[in-house]
């Protein structure tokens, strides 16, 4: 054999040592999420792109180095153990549970060494998620916007415009995870101010158009839009059928003001989502749900639509325009 024959014979055997590994590891799975989502994907877009934010800020990008299972109960409770159980079968490295308590109290349920991370809107130590906000135990852990606990304050906003009220409304979806807590927020806020209140109910789409025709006929003076993952994808209707009506409406959402809906008090709902993908990747990269206190926001907008105040005939005073974040014209 000559020499330049025998040197190019190792060059391919060394090739072959090289290669024939690294085509190996190439070839092993993504790890997996599961997301799993109290409502359905109408009007998550701007969520989920949040969540994948998060995500990239950890150095993760879906079908690059992680891929993602998405599991949606349509806003039926029942079916989160058996998402959650289908999900666990998979081998997903964590859940992101979304929209309320109840994705991750139904996966928590399921596993206790899964990772999981929530969001919501309500005390997560009141839910049973952790045993508490800076130290969550077990493996659970994730972000709250506190939603639930804004209904008093949502009260006083919309009171700055309508200083003269005696009857407010909420409308609520009987069905939603927080639907109990808010009615018991709003209760306890409008019997320290006087106010009577009118609670109204949807949880179908064939429910809002008579519960909006009641709250008109009930002649509340303004309307508080309950927390509510299926409210989500249905805020373009909501806020029409306020102005249709001609209710004051405060909404929990800014998303619903830009749909038309008169103002919103709340912490970032996107902000929320990406702070979820972050933590979501930094237990990817080996941190432990314990070890993660609950992200909780630091900062609420005001949102107002003065396009529709003034299709209402309300005059925003100076003091909350002053107060606002943020003012659509």
């Amino acid at each position: 054999m000559r020499r330049r024959d025998f040197i190019l014979g190792l060059g391919g055997a060394a090739a072959s040592c090289v290669f024939w590994p690294l085509a190996g590891r190439a070839q092993q799975p993504l790890p997996l999420i599961g997301f799993l989502d109290s409502g359905a994907p109408d009007g998550m877009a701007a969520y989920l792109a949040a969540f994948h934010q998060g995500l990239g800020e950890t150095g993760y990008a879906e079908g690059r180095n992680v891929a993602i299972e998405h599991r949606w109960a349509h806003g039926v409770a029942d079916r989160l153990p058996a998402l959650a159980r289908d999900l666990i079968s998979r081998k997903v490295a964590v859940i992101a549970a979304t929209r309320g308590p109840w994705p991750a109290r139904a996966a928590k349920q399921e596993t206790s060494s899964v990772p999981i991370v929530f969001q919501s809107g309500s005390d997560p130590v009141r839910d049973g998620l952790v045993a508490s906000l800076n130290r969550p135990g077990g493996n659970v852990t994730g972000a709250t916007r506190l939603s639930t606990d804004l209904i008093p304050k949502r009260l006083s906003v919309i009171s700055e415009l309508k200083p003269k009220m005696s009857t407010i409304a909420l409308l609520v979806n009987p069905g939603g995870p927080q639907a109990a807590e808010q009615q018991q927020e709003i209760q306890q806020a409008t019997r320290t101010r006087g106010l009577d209140l009118r609670i109204f109910y949807a949880r179908a789409d064939e429910e809002f158009e008579p519960a909006f025709v009641s709250i008109a006929e009930s002649k509340s003076d303004a309307l508080v839009i309950g927390t509510s993952p299926y409210f989500i994808g249905r805020r373009e209707r909501i806020a029409a059928l306020a102005m249709r009506h001609a209710i004051p409406t405060i909404f929990g959402e800014p998303e619903a003001v830009a749909a038309g809906g008169l103002m919103s008090y709340a912490a970032s709902l996107a902000d929320s989502f990406r702070q979820v993908g972050v933590y979501t990747g930094r237990i990817l990269k080996g941190e432990k749900p314990a070890d993660l206190p609950v992200l909780q926001p630091t900062r609420f907008e005001l949102v107002l639509n003065l396009k529709t105040a003034k299709a209402l005939g309300l005059d925003v005073p100076d003091k909350l325009l002053a107060l606002a974040d943020e003012v659509i014209e």
